[in-house]
């Protein structure tokens, strides 16, 4: 495709150019330029994209795309835009083609609840007879193929790639978990989206969106983006999804416990063993059982039950889906053992969802609680004695470890949770830095029908510290361990 005909989807203040290339993709890491690439100037976190020019240039980039005019030096075509991540956007979705028209694109955003309610969609899905594609934290998978998530939602570039491959792979729905960043980053522009989903929202990110106010803005920004606009969904019982309510223009299906909710579960029952419960939906009653367990898993199946609906999916098809999965990696995933321990591993890293994550253990008649859980560095650092306040008040016994510490130091991460404990006048923690230590300490302890709760890391498989990356996974390290210990 031809430099002019890609600019034809972006707003150009000036274009500066003799040429007019063959481009052959879109880059915006100068270390990834290939020849004939556009190279996309973008100011990041710890670097701009103005200041790799230099290889750029010498990697092949047949052009620049930046929000600063060209220097006199620059031969090659120079296009200065007002935004340059809504440009790189554009242009990805133009450069593939505009794949998110052939697929029915379905985006969920809100701070809990976007990866559990992805995996019981793409289960109705395929219970329909769908073929069905996710975009979202755990993985990007589709048609067989399965690719290691960097970040909940990709870059511009790397999104449309993957659904211009869902499209001539046969996909026929894409799942989107759309993250906050993703949203304010302008990464999903270009995307028509047939369903807006919105979970809920709770504090997360305020590191980067500021106050609560500016974390609901860049939420919202989903349900005004080019959609093609079949239905927007918003959790009603969720008070920012009440004020996004009272705030759409569009058609909006409402789900919850409220009585006008559209979607409403009726009635419900949860034990070890899973759920059942009973929904009220605007095409009859439906009744499912389900082995995820938790009052927050419910809501997820309420989501993902409206977007079925929307998505003209028959009820049957509904709650075979549902009953179909099994477990959400990293999300109340049991670790079995001999030892008569409840082990759980859970994604939790926030405080909201750490509270409900205990509050689903406490609903099952635990004999002890014992809480792993750290927090991570280089993020937000106030939802650290938030958490260390819902342990201390819903743990009988909490372990403080380290979580991905990246640049900070984990001592430091650790003080700050223990605050929390301190606000709420509780000493019933100890702190132990390794966290593989840690978890080898909480089941040491636990006696047969405690609950031993690892928090945080969930489905990931790693752990960052400021020098390296290491291998670790929370259900890995509590298998081997108990492992070892059935064996005395």
């Amino acid at each position: 495709m031809r430099l002019s005909e890609l600019l034809k989807e972006i707003r150009v203040i000036n274009l500066q150019s003799k040429e007019d290339p063959e481009i052959t993709g879109i880059a915006y890491d100068s270390r990834r330029v290939q020849p004939g690439n556009i190279f996309v100037a973008i100011k990041g976190e710890r670097a701009d994209g103005n200041d790799f020019l230099k290889e750029a240039f010498e990697r092949g980039a047949a052009a620049i795309i930046s929000q600063r005019p060209a220097p006199r030096e620059v031969e090659k075509p120079w296009v200065e835009v007002l935004d340059a991540r809504e440009a790189m956007a554009l242009l990805s979705a133009a450069f593939y083609g505009h794949p998110s028209s052939q697929l029915k694109m379905v985006g969920i955003t809100g701070t809990k609840g976007k990866t559990t309610t992805t995996y019981i969609l793409e289960e109705i899905l395929k219970a329909a007879g769908y073929n069905p594609g996710v975009v979202g934290t755990v993985e990007y998978r589709w048609a067989g193929k399965q690719f290691t998530a960097e970040r909940t939602t990709p870059e511009a570039p790397e999104i449309q790639k993957f659904l211009r491959q869902m499209a001539e792979d046969g996909v026929t729905h894409c799942l989107m978990e759309v993250s906050s960043h993703s949203l304010e980053l302008k990464r999903v522009w270009g995307i028509g989206f047939d369903v807006a989903v919105f979970t809920n929202l709770s504090g997360e990110h305020l590191d980067f969106h500021q106050t609560m106010e500016n974390y609901f803005e860049s939420k919202k920004k989903l349900f005004y983006l080019n959609h093609k606009r079949q239905a927007s969904i918003v959790n009603i019982d969720d008070p920012w999804g009440e004020k996004l309510l009272s705030e759409l223009p569009m058609h909006t299906i409402s789900f919850g416990f409220k009585k006008e909710a559209v979607v409403r579960a009726e009635d419900f029952s949860i034990d070890e063993q899973g759920m059942t419960a009973t929904v009220y939906t605007p095409l009859g009653q439906l009744t499912f059982t389900s082995s995820l367990i938790g009052r927050h898993n419910l809501y997820n199946f309420l989501a993902a039950i409206s977007v079925g609906l929307v998505l003209s999916v028959p009820i049957p098809e509904i709650i075979r889906g549902i009953s179909s999965l099994k477990k959400v990696p990293g999300r109340f995933e049991l670790v079995p053992n001999k030892l008569g321990l409840k082990v759980v591993v859970d994604y939790a890293h926030t405080d909201a969802a750490l509270e409900n994550l205990l509050q689903a253990v406490r609903c099952l008649n635990p004999g002890k609680v014992i809480l792993v859980f750290g927090c991570g560095g280089d993020r937000d650092r106030l939802k650290r004695p938030r958490m260390g306040e819902v342990a201390a008040r819903l743990a009988d016994w909490t372990i403080i470890t380290s979580d991905n510490p990246r640049s900070e130091d984990p001592e430091k991460i650790m003080a700050e949770i223990e605050h929390g404990f301190h606000k709420a006048g509780n000493r019933n923690y100890e702190k132990i830095i390794d966290r593989r230590q840690a978890i080898e300490t909480a089941i040491t302890i636990a006696g047969k029908g405690d609950w031993v709760v690892l928090a945080g890391k969930g489905h990931e498989t790693y752990q960052i510290f400021a020098d390296r990356t290491i291998h670790f996974s929370d259900v890995e390290t509590a298998r081997e361990i108990l492992s070892r210990l059935e064996e005395k």
